[in-house]
């Protein structure tokens, strides 16, 4: 395999804000593999507060890029193991190059990722949420006026989460979710989530800190709204952990290493009989496009960076009021820009 490399630095339609801080743009790494005519794509965003930036990817993949590239493909899964020890501190990478080889594989095999795991397209997935960063009152009512969706994720963590829930449901009967990033105390949660309940949100999303795990306990066991664990559920392990603290979990492809262990964590949150969301980190269609091969397995969905940015680096998938709708090509369906 032949490995490139290099980086995006897309802007966001609007300056993007949640409890941890604004940014009006997303930087990211997109990585390429190639075997013979065959070339796969893969893409990773950069996110402050888990301390992996761009600049570290594009140092680890250079430092291993023989080892990367030696590897004699026979399997994806086994390609994500080799990954996994190689890149052992970074699993932002692992995801590009898991997500690239997913593609490859794909391609190779002339069927969609979704096709290679015996899965099937119904109908009945979930719509994606349209995502509304914390802004203004009057600036986050316009955010929703502006794109008119059936299912709105709202940011909050902030003193005045209530009164911004009140306004936006003056303008719409859509569905609302929340998602509080960590930014409410055990008591704050107990207070707003009750409230939230009446002005019709359907769920809330890490209403605490991860670390909080003795609030988020009480909070499960007090909840009317159901829980999805974000920061409290990155890895494999953290699964079976939120277990009786929340009733679903939310996977983050980048966070998790990839297509690979999403998958596994899937299964066990079904074992477990949580529910399962798959979350956006502001992809591009490359990330985008992977989270997409996943709808048929999952509750939720937050597949939305394409929207939220205001310019792509693929093609390949398109939205109509929420349903997500994929190319059907092999591998990602996606064909890169220029």
């Amino acid at each position: 395999m032949k490995v490139s490399h290099r980086v995006s630095n897309l802007p966001f339609k609007h300056p993007f804000t949640i409890s941890r801080g604004t940014k009006t743009h997303q930087p990211a790494l997109i990585v390429a593999l190639q075997l013979g005519n065959f070339v796969g794509y893969g893409e990773a965003p950069a996110i402050n507060y888990y301390d992996i930036t761009v600049e570290q990817m594009v140092a680890d993949i250079e430092a291993k890029k023989g080892m990367v590239e030696k590897f004699a493909l026979t399997d994806p899964e086994r390609y994500w193991h080799y990954l996994h020890h190689l890149f052992p501190k970074n699993p932002f990478l692992v995801c590009a190059l898991d997500m690239a080889c997913w593609d490859l594989w794909g391609k190779m095999k002339g069927k969609p990722v979704y096709q290679l795991w015996n899965t099937s397209f119904s109908g009945a997935e979930p719509v994606t949420d349209y995502t509304i960063g914390i802004d203004s009152i009057e600036k986050m009512v316009e955010k929703m006026q502006e794109r008119p969706w059936p299912v709105y994720k709202i940011k909050l963590g902030t003193a005045n989460d209530i009164e911004i829930v009140q306004a936006l449901r003056k303008h719409t009967d859509a569905t609302l979710r929340v998602d509080a990033n960590s930014g409410w105390t055990t008591d704050e949660a107990l207070q707003k989530i009750p409230v939230l309940a009446g002005l019709g949100v359907e769920m809330i999303e890490q209403p605490l800190d991860k670390h909080n795990i003795e609030g988020m306990q009480l909070l499960f066991k007090q909840s009317p709204l159901p829980l999805f664990a974000d920061e409290s559920c990155v890895f494999e392990a953290d699964v079976e952990k939120c277990f009786n603290s929340f009733h679903g979990i939310n996977i983050k492809l980048t966070k998790c290493s990839g297509l690979t262990p999403a998958r596994r964590m899937i299964k066990k949150a079904r074992e477990l009989g949580m529910k399962v969301m798959m979350g956006s980190m502001n992809e591009s269609t490359i990330g985008s496009a992977a989270i997409a091969q996943f709808l048929p397995q999952l509750d939720m969905v937050d597949v939305d960076g394409p929207l939220l940015l205001d310019e792509d680096v693929a093609t390949g998938l398109q939205f109509d009021n929420g349903r997500v709708i994929i190319s059907d090509t092999p591998g990602l369906g996606i064909r890169l820009n220029g």
